[in-house]
């Protein structure tokens, strides 16, 4: 073989590895935009997840407010919630107080406005009946003690007045939780009524009250028992 013959022979060869080592590169090119592409519907996948978990727990307080206040787990039956809270006048007023004795509990809105003032006037006119009827009226709000005041002043109000502005009374009495206006949710006092017989049971509950003759079907109630 001829020394022109060897020098060519020996090219051949040599050109083939680089042929191959082009290959592998081509493939790793193509795999890396594979696993870009799938990477990609992911992470879009993530970021619809995260938003609608977002929107989910943004939900949780009013519902789980309502839950607590609009139900309260309060029935007709069972055992009054103990409670204690500040009145107007600057005493302390407890459920045990009224131990033995036939309890009203009403849950207004606010203070001097006019549904709950004509509710706590009719609570009023008949507090001399009630007592009669060997039971005691209190009217509860999340009203401050100055406004609970004032309230009464202007009124004249004979009924002891409570400040719950922790709302922990409203919630246990099943007198908070969602209510609607003008298209608008939000949380606030449902106007609710407990009576409470003397042997500290729940005897009977108003949900959603209507203020005009409610004092007297409430005062009916407590007479039956």
């Amino acid at each position: 073989m001829s020394k022109k013959s060897r020098k060519k022979s020996s090219k051949t060869p040599s050109s083939r590895p680089t042929a191959k080592k082009k290959a592998p590169k081509t493939r790793a090119t193509t795999q890396a935009k594979s696993a870009k592409t799938q990477r990609t519907p992911a992470t879009k996948s993530t970021g619809t997840v995260t938003k609608a978990a977002s929107q989910k727990a943004a939900s949780k307080p009013l519902s789980s407010a309502k839950s607590a206040g609009a139900k309260g787990g309060l029935v007709e039956g069972q055992k009054a919630p103990a409670f204690r809270l500040p009145r107007d006048g600057g005493d302390v007023v407890t459920l045990s107080d009224y131990q033995g004795r036939k309890l009203v509990l009403f849950f207004y809105p606010r203070a001097d406005t006019p549904g709950c003032t004509r509710e706590a006037i009719d609570f009023t006119r008949l507090a001399g009946d009630f007592a009669t009827a060997g039971t005691a009226v209190l009217g509860v709000s999340a009203d401050p003690l100055k406004a609970q005041e004032k309230f009464r002043d202007k009124h004249k109000l004979s009924v002891p007045l409570i400040s719950d502005e922790q709302h922990e009374m409203l919630q246990a009495y099943g007198a908070w939780g969602e209510k609607s206006m003008y298209g608008k949710s939000f949380l606030g006092i449902l106007r609710t009524t407990v009576l409470i017989g003397a042997d500290g049971k729940v005897a009977r509950i108003w949900r959603n009250v209507k203020v005009d003759g409610h004092a007297d079907e409430v005062l009916e109630a407590a007479r039956s028992l």
